[in-house]
């Protein structure tokens, strides 16, 4: 296989971009570095579907379950430990294989990240105390009042986002979508990379991820979550919201029975999916589709 200093492997989950990046790096002698926002935590192996250690033994792997679920996990901090691994891999004459599905690490990774300045601790606290007491449609309505582009990219639901960007105006008095106009500089350039994301169709997609998430219960996910929950966390902590997490939560809780919880985490997983395939066209045109079936051999080709 003929590659060039990277290769990068997108696609929504459940299609398939473990194996191949796993063989990709096996026959090219790789450096398999992750770019999954949930993978990353040590608390998540089962429910995230995370490599396994006869996986793992195959190929070096790199920035996954590194991190606590008491812990905040950044597009930031991962672009900063993903280009010492990429560095890393390229002085060792090994090929840096970085695979995942969260669109915004390849983002930042291939356009840069733009200086949005750090956040003070106590505005940070202040914008998360009125997130306690402040439902979603009012937070995005604060956001729109004070920051309108941003708000108008954001889904009402999305939570996380919608704080982080009131946090961002709140502490510079400039919306995100203003500071982010900011050029970065990327990481890898054109011609340093091959990026394909796996284009799988949706119901034999949707298949794979009921049968996923059937294996993840039947491999011990239930415990992984209940260790999860018995440490008493904040709940806002990222870890907490992981796809298949809260609908276990609720049904420990008696809140549904395992059945509805297993159907509910089917079904965000799916939404999920949809929406991995809506960033990758909107945000990232560098990524050629390929099916799954024929990526190996598109990536020789190129």
């Amino acid at each position: 296989m003929t590659v060039k200093s990277a290769v990068l492997i997108a696609g929504p989950t459940a299609s398939g971009k473990s194996a191949l990046a796993l063989e990709v790096a096996a026959r090219t002698n790789g450096v398999v570095i992750n770019a999954d926002s949930m993978q990353v935590y040590r608390d998540l192996r089962v429910i995230t579907a995370r490599p396994t250690d006869a996986e793992m033994n195959r190929a070096p792997h790199r920035l996954y379950g590194h991190i606590g679920a008491e812990e905040v996990y950044s597009a930031g901090r991962w672009l900063r430990e993903a280009e010492a691994e990429i560095a890393s891999a390229r002085s060792n004459g090994k090929l840096a294989v970085v695979i995942g599905g969260t669109g915004l690490y390849f983002s930042v990774l291939l356009q840069g990240l733009s200086a949005v300045p750090e956040v003070p601790s106590e505005v940070r606290q202040q914008v998360r105390d009125l997130g306690d007491k402040t439902d979603n449609e009012a937070l995005h309505a604060m956001l729109a009042a004070r920051d309108p582009r941003t708000a108008s990219a954001l889904r009402v639901s999305d939570r996380q986002r919608v704080l982080r960007a009131l946090e961002v105006v709140e502490a510079t008095g400039r919306g995100l979508a203003e500071w982010r106009e900011e050029p970065g500089v990327p990481v890898l350039n054109a011609g340093d990379y091959q990026a394909i994301f796996l284009e799988t169709e949706r119901e034999a997609l949707g298949r794979r991820i009921d049968a996923r998430f059937d294996s993840m219960l039947a491999q011990g996910a239930l415990d992984e979550v209940k260790a999860l929950q018995a440490r008493q966390l904040d709940p806002r902590m990222p870890a907490l919201k992981a796809h298949g997490v809260p609908a276990l939560i609720r049904y420990m809780n008696g809140g549904m029975t395992r059945e509805e919880a297993a159907a509910e985490g089917k079904r965000d997983t799916r939404q999920y999916s949809k929406r991995q395939e809506t960033w990758f066209r909107n945000q990232l045109p560098e990524f050629r589709w390929v099916k799954p079936e024929d990526a190996l051999t598109s990536l020789g080709r190129a």
